[in-house]
């Protein structure tokens, strides 16, 4: 995986602060990603976020594909104490993330700005080299636009003023002792307004909050009061206005018993969700950490025997194109599924699709360099708990050395573990993979110079791997990493096949 091209024109500040949401167990995964794509320093993890310094552009930013969101960090914290305070008390603390320390609110919207208007500029300047006419209708439409915006803008502050005026007088019902008991809820809602006005500044900025809480701060508060008091904060702060459809500005906050979070996507469309892939099957994310996992390299025979929409050989084919890849599939309504996907994303002449059984492969022996595949286990597609015929026939195509990857359900892995006396080494204890155990698979080869050694750290548990007789013949389990797919985990397994199986 190499970084990608760099204009100085459409970067960040040095030092600007980003963090992404990630699947568990993805973690590592993203980690390595952004040192190798982005060259991020201090990049550190939490469960489900990265967070990493980089001045990369927009442009290369884009370009991951382990991570859910990319956000710019407003403030990392530690948690909020709810337990011992009073709930008018958590609203005022809560107001200390923007009330503290603005300067970092307005720094991190300066970078935000900048990122976005040189984004605009660029694409701008691209268009009108490529169409003076289409620039000049473009004009129009931003004119249009405008006045629409203004439109929505008067409409959202009466919204937006009610709304403040409601949860003022929340908040002083909740706050009552804390309260001056001269002031009335008018004079507080008046005071409240003049500071709005009196601190507004040029940038005529609308927001809305998106708020997620979980563990003891979501027993105490929901989700919606959370977002309404920091949204309350911001107006005071810094002036602006409540807009929760169409807003400039996203504010995302996430709180829960191990820290508190807040930042600004960076993008509108999660990163996840693949412009190329028009009928989305197995999550894009894990799909491309399968396809890290199996070491991909120019010029070698890759195969999905069980593609469905294809969105594995997607994401392979995207980062490393320069392969043979193939897919199988038994089911006509997925083999079609997955023609659309490679005509949606131009790559219909780099995989071939093959309507096949997967105990039935038409291939010769030993000629497959890797096999990915995600083993069906949900509802409607669905194998039975022995699953040894499947890894035989992957066995027998695949060549001495080869790789195969596997995406395995709860009860397919303790399957697999019970037969082979819980021999494949989880690289994590629960959802979280040691990153040095898969440097190999994300680094650049130029940059590491290794491409079969395993790390020391892993060694000793590969090791009393390998030390085992394999239940599928020549198959051995090599690596596996635990990640979430929402409501279930699931496990990536890497083996290599050791020998030839004489089949």
């Amino acid at each position: 995986m190499a970084a990608g091209p760099r204009d100085p024109g459409c970067r960040p500040a040095a030092g600007a602060r980003f963090f992404c949401t990630v699947g568990r167990g993805l973690e590592p995964f993203l980690m390595q990603e952004v040192r190798a794509r982005l060259e991020a320093t201090q990049v550190e993890y939490i469960s489900g976020k990265v967070f990493f310094t980089t001045s990369s552009d927009l442009n290369v930013l884009k370009t991951l594909k382990s991570a859910e969101r990319l956000f710019l960090l407003i403030k990392k914290q530690f948690p909020f104490n709810v337990s011992s305070v009073s709930k008018g008390k958590m609203f005022s603390e809560m107001q200390t993330l923007i009330n503290d320390d603005p300067e970092s609110w307005l720094n991190a919207i300066s970078i935000w700005k900048s990122l976005l208007e040189l984004d605009a500029e660029k694409e701008e300047l691209s268009q009108r080299h490529a169409n003076p006419l289409k620039r000049k209708l473009g004009e129009n439409d931003t004119i249009i636009a405008k006045k629409l915006k203004t439109e929505q803008m008067q409409a959202t502050q009466e919204i937006g003023d009610c709304l403040l005026e409601k949860q003022i007088e929340e908040e002083t019902l909740e706050q009552g002792n804390l309260l001056p008991k001269r002031e009335t809820f008018q004079e507080v809602f008046q005071n409240g307004i003049a500071k709005a006005v009196n601190t507004h500044n040029q940038n005529g900025l609308t927001f809305r909050v998106s708020c997620r809480c979980s563990g003891t701060v979501a027993k105490t508060f929901t989700a919606q009061e959370v977002g309404r008091i920091i949204g309350i904060a911001l107006m005071k702060q810094f002036g602006w206005k409540a807009d929760l459809r169409n807003p400039n500005l996203e504010i995302f906050i996430h709180l829960n018993d191990m820290y508190s979070v807040v930042g600004i996507p960076v993008f509108r469309v999660p990163l996840a969700s693949r412009a190329y892939i028009k009928t989305a099957g197995l999550r894009s994310t894990v799909a491309w950490a399968m396809a890290s996992v199996a070491e991909i390299k120019a010029g070698t025979f890759v195969l999905d025997p069980m593609c469905g929409l294809g969105t594995i050989l997607l994401e392979a084919a995207k980062e490393w194109p320069d392969v043979y890849y193939v897919g199988a599939d038994v089911s006509n309504s997925q083999l079609l599924g997955a023609c659309d996907n490679l005509k949606a994303a131009g790559l219909k002449d780099k995989i071939e699709l093959l309507k096949v059984s997967v105990i039935e492969l038409p291939l010769p022996s030993e000629s497959v360099d890797i096999i990915i595949s995600d083993i069906p286990f949900g509802k409607k597609f669905k194998l039975g708990k022995d699953i040894k015929s499947i890894l035989q026939e992957m066995e027998r195509v695949l060549h001495v050395g080869g790789t195969v990857v596997l995406l395995l359900s709860k009860d397919h892995h303790r399957h697999i573990e019970d037969c082979e006396g819980g021999g494949i080494p989880l690289n994590s204890k629960g959802s979280h993979t040691d990153v040095r155990g898969i440097e190999k698979c994300l680094i650049p080869e130029e940059k590491t110079g290794i491409s079969e050694t395993v790390p020391s750290s892993s060694e000793p548990s590969n090791r009393e791997c390998l030390d085992k007789v394999p239940p599928f013949g020549s198959l051995v389990p090599v690596e596996c990493y635990k990640v979430s797919l929402g409501r279930t985990d699931a496990f990536i397994c890497k083996y290599k096949k050791s020998h030839s199986s004489g089949l």
